[in-house]
């Protein structure tokens, strides 16, 4: 242990003392459902997998969770439970509370060697539990997003229960009542034509900031869709329910519940040593099978393009990664470099 209260790698396990430990075969970051879905594999594979959690899922305020074959309804922490209970129940499984503070390759790592360690994991203990430094032979990021909502000053207060962001898992619910899109991105008239199928009263709010074209506008009202281009002042209710919203200069617009875009950004700043590509909205780039650009680095869920998507989604790219990663930790064969899912060559 350093003198800042950090665990090196080997300690707290049964490694005898003064030992060095073997790297971990895969350290996963993020225990959603790309992260667990991956974990159940490789600690299936047998694979020796420490996975690291922050305990700071971006969907903590909604109540259910919806469209997850077998766990329709369920709420997403009770989900995130009984999904780290299977993961753990394997012998090959770790799990580590903690904020990652680091992901960095190791020096002069030979990368033609499969049983190498090519990355090390600096993390934060919480929880109790201590700072640690460890090292991997993969490395899967499944930390979701970032987001960030309009700055109004109650919207926090009706986010999961009267105001969602994901309009596939909550639009059956929010049906046949008057409804609000707030949003301050250039992607409005798309979500207003996907919440139009559940509602027949629909306002779009661009807090003057959201754009919507004039064309877009009208094809809107050809829909029955309002379009208010005003700045709001706050989003209000009473007795525990949403009633509308308040717009600058003071008139009330009644609505029942709706939908926020928020803005998004990759939760993965711990790897800006690494520098995986990114698009331009800094969600990290990856093939078919989640290999990033980075050699044994890989990403799954919505920390990669498009972003935002539905758990059962997630959890199946979280899935057909670990795939990935299994075969690249066997090696290539001595006559052929390992075939990706589609039969190619792969890249790891």
């Amino acid at each position: 242990m350093t003198t800042d209260g950090t665990v090196m790698a080997g300690s707290g396990s049964d490694t005898a003392a003064g030992a060095v430990e073997a790297p971990y075969d895969v350290v996963i970051i993020g225990a959603g459902p790309a992260g667990l879905a991956a974990g159940l594999s490789l600690v299936r594979a047998r694979r020796r997998t420490l996975m690291i959690d922050s305990n700071r899922p971006r969907h903590s305020a909604t109540l259910r969770s919806h469209g997850f074959i077998t766990r329709d309804g369920v709420p997403p922490l009770e989900l995130r439970r009984i999904g780290r209970e299977e993961y753990e129940a394997y012998p090959a499984a770790e799990f580590h509370m903690g904020l990652v503070r680091t992901v960095e390759q190791v020096h002069g790592a030979n990368l033609a060697d499969a049983t190498a360690a090519r990355f090390t994991v600096s993390t934060k203990g919480i929880r109790g539990e201590k700072n640690r430094v460890v090292t991997a032979r993969t490395v899967l990021i499944a930390t979701g997003l970032a987001e960030t909502l309009p700055a109004l000053p109650s919207i926090r207060a009706w986010y999961g229960t009267n105001l969602h962001s994901c309009i596939a898992c909550d639009g059956y619910e929010e049906a046949d009542r008057a409804l609000a899109l707030i949003g301050e991105t250039d992607d409005l008239a798309e979500h207003a034509l996907l919440i139009s199928q559940w509602t027949d009263d629909l306002i779009v709010f661009t807090n003057g900031v959201g754009q919507v074209s004039e064309s877009d506008e009208a094809a809107l009202v050809a829909r029955g869709i309002r379009v208010d281009r005003r700045p709001l002042t706050d989003v209000l209710g009473e007795q525990g329910a949403m009633t509308g919203i308040q717009v600058a200069g003071g008139e009330f617009v009644p609505r029942a519940g709706g939908f926020v875009r928020p803005r998004y950004e990759a939760a993965a700043t711990f790897a800006s040593a690494l520098s995986p590509a990114t698009d331009a909205f800094g969600l990290i780039l990856v093939d078919p099978q989640g290999r990033t650009s980075v050699p044994g680095l890989f990403a799954a869920g919505d920390t990669t393009p498009p972003g935002p998507e539905q758990l059962l989604v997630s959890a199946g790219e979280g899935a057909r990664a670990a795939v990935a990663i299994n075969r690249q930790l066997l090696g290539p064969l001595a006559t052929h470099p390992p075939l990706n899912l589609a039969g190619r060559p792969g890249v790891g």
